[in-house]
């Protein structure tokens, strides 16, 4: 990662001050914290104090968990309102214990066990992850870093949305990729706790350089973050893979299952799973590669879809997997790629000609392009089934954009989906068990970027629907195939859009 955030210019929530609500009955101050209690169901009571000399909290703490519907866990609160982060570098005493205990840096709305909330956890296995539940009751969400046991932990809401950072190995503070949007009603709970994650433990954590601030209106300007995510679909957990200033988009998985490739700035990219920092494959002189790429059924070949400098359109190339000179397939624009029949023979794609967007077809030794679509409006994201029967696409002909089908050749068109949505990019799981998607809000127009967005799920078994995952995201989110091979996982890109004072060091002060 090339970039850090550092802590900004703001006021320090002090006891008394703009946006703090006193505690009520009783509750002995601990620090800056107005008090403490345990939270949901414990066996054993937890504790809290300040140690002022070395400006550190010691937390124990109980519980069975902090996931599901409920909380169970030691908290040290104070009630706030408006915009706040918060900071610590977190320590457990002893290293034995439950690899899942936590120790976490919390936002909540009550503290009653099932109350909405986002957390910033640090495990005992140094696992850490943003988790939220976004309604009263509802079952706990996270995404995970990238970076294990990091000294040093940041969560901030910025209006709905919570952002994590994580100090990377040069103990410096980076966004983590991790975010969620989750209203809260003013006032609310914010501070540090611990869960043993056995209800018949105690665990104990140390939190110091602890950092509770009031944070300042931005100035409007913003720099732009993205994060390249897996997400299983079984658990719905995510994970960071990579994360870096900058828009990059569009995630294929490789054939073998050990990388991901993607789009960014013109330039095709590889990142191996378990790797920090994504190689470039070499396109050239294809160098204004677009969001619309993929992989041959082998493995072996890459489609991209790149403006050209001849016509400034768009056309299809394929070259080797690994890099080289692109050959054209598509010697029309604007085309843009979408999927690879699982024969290895044809390309589908959507095309621009006489000014309307149509879905076609084409071989991949190159030839004469086939018209599969004739309706009006844009047609788009073609994706062929696993067995080849079948593309996949959305269309905007009913006169919103819906998910559709149509044979191979173009016949039997129909709809799949109905709903007061806009539905994109269809994608279906190479076990044929799953259709992920991105739906839009309804009145959105197009599929533009940096939107609220849901990544949905349908059992192509029952034609169920549910919600995968929620993000801020869009254009360049899951454009293209991004199944892993054993249809367990996707890959997609979220973004965050952050102020950009915090990325301004010779703006910074010391709180």
């Amino acid at each position: 990662m090339s970039f850090c955030i550092v802590r900004i210019s703001s006021i320090a929530v002090l006891a008394v001050g703009v946006g703090v609500v006193m505690p009520a009955g009783g509750q002995a101050p601990v620090g800056i914290f107005a008090g403490n209690q345990d939270v949901g169901t414990v066996l054993h009571p937890g504790s809290a104090s300040y140690d002022e000399a070395k400006h550190s909290y010691l937390v124990s703490g109980s519980g069975d968990n902090m996931w599901f519907g409920e909380d169970d866990f030691h908290f040290v609160w104070k009630k706030v309102a408006g915009d706040v982060a918060l900071t610590a570098d977190i320590a457990f005493v002893g290293s034995k214990g439950n690899n899942h205990r936590k120790a976490v840096l919390m936002i909540r709305q009550s503290l009653d066990g099932n109350s909405a909330a986002v957390d910033l956890a640090v495990h005992g296995d140094g696992l850490t992850s943003l988790q939220y539940r976004d309604v009263t009751g509802a079952d706990t969400h996270e995404v995970e870093s990238a970076i294990s046991a990091p000294r040093s932990v940041r969560i901030e809401k910025r209006g709905d949305f919570f952002y994590a950072f994580v100090a990377g190995k040069d103990g410096h503070l980076e966004p983590a990729g991790a975010a969620t949007r989750l209203p809260l009603a003013a006032p609310f709970y914010v501070g540090i706790g611990v869960c043993s994650h056995n209800k018949d433990v105690v665990e104990r954590a140390v939190f110091s350089n602890v950092n509770l601030e009031e944070l300042p209106p931005s100035n409007g300007k913003t720099t732009l973050v993205s994060a390249l995510e897996t997400i299983t679909v079984a658990s719905t957990d995510r994970h960071v893979e990579y994360v870096t200033q900058g828009r990059f988009e569009a995630p294929n998985w490789t054939r073998d299952g050990t990388a991901l490739i993607f789009n960014r700035d013109g330039s095709m990219l590889r990142l191996a799973l378990g790797e920090s920092n994504p190689s470039q494959i070499s396109t050239a002189p294809r160098i204004h590669c677009n969001n619309d790429h993929g992989i041959s059924p082998d493995g072996k070949w890459l489609a991209i879809s790149d403006r050209s400098p001849e016509d400034g359109k768009s056309h299809v190339y394929v070259l080797p997997i690994g890099g080289g000179t692109p050959r054209q397939i598509t010697p029309d624009g604007p085309s843009y790629w979408h999927g690879w029949s699982p024969d290895g023979k044809t390309l589908a794609f959507t095309g621009e000609r006489g000014g309307n967007f149509d879905i076609y077809s084409v071989p991949v030794g190159g030839g004469q392009e086939t018209r599969l679509t004739t309706a009006a409006g844009l047609d788009d994201g073609p994706e062929y089934s696993p067995d080849g029967a079948y593309i996949y696409f959305n269309s905007e002909r009913s006169g919103s954009m819906q998910i559709w089908r149509m044979r191979a050749d173009g016949s039997a068109q129909e709809q799949v989906i109905s709903d007061t949505d806009n539905d994109w990019f269809p994608h279906i799981s190479p076990d044929g068990q799953w259709m992920v998607f991105l739906s839009y809000e309804k009145g959105v127009t197009g599929h533009p970027a940096d939107k609220s967005v849901e990544l949905r799920l349908m059992s192509m078994k029952d034609k169920k629907v549910h919600v995968l995952a929620q993000l801020f995201g869009g254009q360049g989110t899951i454009n293209v195939p991004s199944w892993s091979p054993d249809s367990k996982k996707l890959a997609f890109v979220s973004y965050e859009q952050l102020p950009e004072e915090i990325f301004k060091e010779e703006t910074a002060k010391e709180i």
